[in-house]
């Protein structure tokens, strides 16, 4: 009595265990292809990609310019207008300049960083916002990114519903 008592309970279980899983509906969404077609991603790497360009070009200007003074101070050194000591003065001057260079540079990238997370947050958001809308209107209790599934019907794609929703 008490194994059939078991057994029971174990279908039982079983029976439970396969109807939830049976009832959990799923989708995958191509989040990339989803974003590149957002036009706030297109302004938003087109603004990252003029700050970069602007940020670049101030960066070589002072590489040419101490290109320019080491040259020059170089050319000094040889013909003797300088004493050792002015030299070594000069010398000082222009690894302190190095040194802004590479700390300039430094602080470009992290600038970008800084500007591209502000500018791709809240892109990044509303795409977010419009999946969670979608997986909740239809019933979806898992949505997944197509880049990381290994296989996935063309019917439960829901990219379409989520670019409805983004008014794509």
């Amino acid at each position: 009595m008490h194994q059939v008592f078991k057994f029971t309970f174990v279908a039982l279980l079983l029976m439970v265990a396969t109807a939830t899983a049976s009832a959990q509906k799923f989708g995958f969404v191509n989040s990339a292809e989803i974003l590149a077609d957002l036009p706030a991603m297109k302004a938003a790497e087109s603004n990252l990609e003029g700050l970069q360009k602007q940020l670049q070009k101030k960066g070589q200007a002072m590489v040419e310019s101490f290109q320019v003074d080491y040259q020059a101070l170089q050319q000094k050194a040889q013909d003797g207008a300088l004493s050792p000591k002015q030299q070594q003065e000069e010398a000082a001057k222009l690894q302190k300049r190095e040194q802004e260079i590479g700390n300039f540079e430094q602080s470009m990238m992290n600038d970008l960083q800084k500007k591209r997370q502000e500018l791709l947050e809240p892109i990044y958001k509303s795409v977010n916002d419009a999946i969670k809308a979608v997986a909740e209107e239809n019933g979806y209790q898992f949505i997944f990114d197509q880049q990381v599934l290994l296989y996935g019907q063309d019917s439960q794609d829901v990219s379409g519903l989520v670019r409805a929703k983004l008014g794509l």
